[in-house]
């Protein structure tokens, strides 16, 4: 990845950092976290998008603690320091769903649940045999609440150079495909922004 859009990131992560945040921010089951992960595709995932986040979870409070269901490989339920961990900087963006009452918000994490030990899909296709980590969260709440979150694009309407499109079909990538990328939650009208790159979460 191009050095400037590394730069460009931790600055932007670093001018966050610098501003006042809630001191410690308490998580609720069904509640949506971000963060910028340090996968192998993190970096053209956040370029593809023009986004700071390459990865998504959602929230689970349960008696023995708190964890984050995700679509990794495969999908897993992961506590939530070590999903926090996992994250550049330890920062996380957390959303919440509106208009969803606590009945409603178990329902989408019951939905997730479901796809625990499904295979990580690095195709990013639309079918239920592998699961990406926004394709998890949007079906978790389509299926559980009836409620449509995320945006669906065209992976060659994303900001990627002809170098990149290009690299596609080698991995299994249609640029003629649809997916959700981690970023098009932030500002969806059903997701209420309640802490943006905080340190600390519980």
């Amino acid at each position: 990845m191009p050095i400037l859009f590394r730069l460009s990131c931790l600055a932007v992560l670093v001018s966050v950092a610098g501003q006042p945040q809630p001191a410690e921010v308490a998580l609720q089951t069904g509640d949506v976290v971000l963060q910028a992960s340090r996968s192998a595709r993190s970096a053209l995932i956040r370029k593809a998008s023009g986004s700071p986040y390459s990865h998504v979870g959602l929230v689970e409070r349960a008696k023995d603690g708190v964890y984050v269901v995700e679509a990794v490989q495969p999908v897993s339920r992961t506590p939530l320091a070590t999903w926090v961990k996992r994250g550049v900087g330890g920062a996380v963006t957390v959303l919440r769903p509106m208009g969803l009452d606590a009945a409603a918000r178990a329902k989408v994490l019951a939905e997730a649940k479901k796809a625990l030990g499904k295979p990580y899909d690095a195709r990013y296709r639309w079918d239920d045999d592998a699961l990406y980590c926004s394709e998890l969260v949007v079906k978790a709440f389509e299926r559980g609440a009836g409620v449509t979150v995320g945006k669906q694009e065209v992976v060659r309407s994303l900001h990627l150079s002809p170098a990149e499109l290009a690299l596609g079909p080698a991995l299994g990538i249609d640029p003629e495909q649809t997916l959700v990328t981690p970023g098009s939650l932030v500002g969806d009208a059903h997701l209420e922004l309640v802490a943006e790159h905080v340190t600390r979460v519980r």
